[in-house]
């Protein structure tokens, strides 16, 4: 397992003001990065309402991923699961062994309340800017994927640089800002499916 901090602005983007960073940024030829975001908590939101949050990303593997508050940005914790665990964890609600469960049942939670209670999939163009990374998202999620949003997210050593440089692209590409996004993915996703 690996820990880091992640510090990031998040804006929300219509599809042309995706579109013309795409264009501004010339990212017309990037690999779109296409990865499924797993959300897990328990029906009651037990994390949520902990702020906590736990994910499993599957890209070429599957990474089993718990976000824990710190004063400034998140503490990611990362463990690796083979297909094998995030399908017993999926279809029978079996937690796998790890740092991350033994971490989830020290702070009281009872791994076995825990589950998938929806999937968000992103097409991401990720690049470097200003001394931080910049991630260009087009995600759908929902009942059968019928949902589509735009996002731009600024990762910086602090907060107050994610947010400065944020200002600035939006700025230099001639699209006005509006506010800092505050709804993760996760948040976004889970709340389309329990409407």
């Amino acid at each position: 397992m690996h820990s880091n901090i992640e510090i990031e602005s998040k804006v929300l983007l219509t599809e042309e003001e995706y579109l013309t960073l795409v264009s501004y940024l010339h990212l017309e030829r990037y690999k779109r990065i296409k990865q499924v975001n797993h959300y897990i908590d328990s029906p009651s939101r037990t994390l949520k309402n902990n702020d906590f949050a736990l994910r499993v990303r599957e890209l070429d593997d599957f990474v089993l991923t718990l976000k824990t508050p710190l004063s400034e940005g998140l503490l990611e914790k990362n463990q690796s699961l083979t297909w094998r665990e995030y399908d017993a964890l999926e279809d029978e609600g079996i937690f796998p062994d790890g740092e991350i469960k033994d971490f989830l049942e020290n702070c009281g939670f009872n791994v076995r309340e825990l589950k998938v209670l929806a999937s968000l999939t992103t097409y991401r163009i990720e690049f470097e800017y200003e001394n931080g990374i910049v991630s260009l998202d087009e995600n759908y999620y929902g009942e059968n994927n019928e949902i589509k949003d735009y996002e731009l997210e600024f990762s910086s050593t602090s907060m107050e640089k994610a947010m400065e440089y944020t200002k600035q692209l939006l700025s230099e590409a001639k699209i006005k800002f509006r506010k800092f996004n505050t709804h993760s993915k996760q948040t976004r996703a889970i709340a389309a499916i329990t409407k």
